[in-house]
């Protein structure tokens, strides 16, 4: 566990450096759906729902320059490439899974907290910014 003493101002940036990478959305399901077994970049395509192709690449060349994956290019006709997680990315699996399980188990409580806090906001026209203090509140320009 990061208590906050592990957090001073010597480690932020490496600490922020290293979240940056694994803590995204994308690489955290990537290294999810690399957990069982190596796979081919069209078949990490279809596992991580939502994900462009050109996302899917920059997202495995980060990785992969970051030491959490392998890329293997098996010369048949035309070249396949494979990818898996390495020694250093499968240590990442044990996070990503209590993650994913704490989401799960904290998934109904999270949207009713959501709703109870809208049901207090006011009512914004479509398309409106979200209500502000008036601190906050933009003036009008002279």
């Amino acid at each position: 566990m990061i208590s906050p003493r592990h957090m001073d101002a010597g480690n932020c940036p490496a600490v922020r450096e290293v979240l940056s990478r694994v803590g995204d959305k994308w690489s955290v399901l990537v290294i999810a759906r690399l957990g069982d077994e190596p796979k081919r970049f069209s078949e990490l395509k279809r596992k991580v729902e939502g994900i462009s192709q050109r996302m899917l690449t920059l997202t495995l060349r980060g990785l992969e320059r970051d030491g959490m994956l392998t890329r293997t290019v098996h010369p048949t006709l035309p070249p396949s490439v494979e990818y898996a997680l390495t020694p250093l990315g499968r240590t990442l699996l044990e996070p990503i899974q209590g993650l994913a399980k704490w989401a799960e188990t904290n998934r109904l409580a999270i949207q009713e907290a959501r709703a109870r806090f809208d049901a207090t906001q006011e009512p914004a026209a479509a398309g409106a910014a979200p209500n502000r203090t008036d601190a906050t509140r933009e003036r009008p320009r002279p």
